[in-house]
């Protein structure tokens, strides 16, 4: 292409690096993928993207509601160039909808939305389609030039990536908010059972088996069992200790800590 046709692409693939940059929320990255991949072909289409959840093709996100009922369509009778692109880890083009017969009951519902021609393009990483780009062209049968589809190709297979890297962030976020809350709780819990080892002058196991009992008897999460033991010796709620561990600025006051 020359560098005129390479223009959008590059401003497509500015704008999925300055997301990156700037660490969005996810609901505005993925809302930025679909409303660029929208617009990088000419005249514009609509987009939907699609992933697996639980083993089942949804669409994350699109361009308009348009192109959501479209995809949606092709999940509930099972056909449509959307799943085959995402099954098959190949582009699905469709020049003419007039004249394609290959998964007849999705056409006709997309004849209905007024689709001319799509272009649904597998979302790829590491060897495997984890999803795919889906454009709706509305204005004439063979809306997709060759230079749209380069651009559109080159933009998924970013966009891909991208939203591998977005997942891979908010799974690290999870799992490091779950630690959190992990700690927290082990926190709590170990007061509650010096609490019981004080009163029923036993050892730690012996503790632990009480407050788990009292935990399944009452259907109630271990920790929330062992908050509600210390605040009722206490008077007031239970707090996680690590917090005494470190002030606003630091370690705890009680030396200097310059090496």
């Amino acid at each position: 292409m020359d560098d005129d046709g390479d223009a959008p692409l590059v401003d497509a693939l500015s704008s999925l690096h300055a997301l990156l940059l700037g660490a969005p929320g996810l609901e505005e990255l993925l809302a930025k993928l679909a409303d660029v991949a929208a617009k990088i072909v000419e005249p514009p289409a609509s987009c939907g993207i699609t992933t697996r959840y639980d083993g089942q093709p949804r669409t994350i996100v699109s361009s308009d509601a348009r192109a959501a009922w479209i995809d949606e369509q092709q999940y509930s009778l099972r056909e449509g160039p959307c799943l085959d692109a995402l099954a098959s880890g190949a582009a699905v083009d469709v020049v003419d909808y007039a004249d394609e017969n290959r998964w007849p009951g999705y056409v006709d519902a997309a004849r209905t939305a007024g689709v001319k021609a799509s272009l649904a393009l597998p979302l790829i990483v590491d060897g495997q389609s984890i999803g795919a780009m889906n454009l709706y062209g509305y204005e004439r049968a063979d809306t997709f030039s060759d230079a749209d589809r380069e651009r559109a190709t080159a933009y998924a297979e970013q966009a891909a990536t991208t939203l591998a890297f977005a997942a891979r962030a908010v799974r690290q976020s999870e799992l490091a908010e779950q630690l959190e809350q992990a700690l927290a709780s082990r926190s709590v819990i170990d007061q509650a059972l010096g609490l019981l080892m004080g009163q029923q002058r036993c050892d730690a196991r012996t503790a632990f088996e009480l407050l788990r009992r009292h935990s399944q008897n009452h259907n109630r999460k271990l920790r929330d069992v062992a908050g509600a033991l210390i605040a009722r010796h206490t008077g007031r709620p239970a707090v996680d200790s690590r917090e005494f561990e470190s002030g606003p600025n630091g370690p705890a006051s009680g030396g200097d800590t310059r090496t």
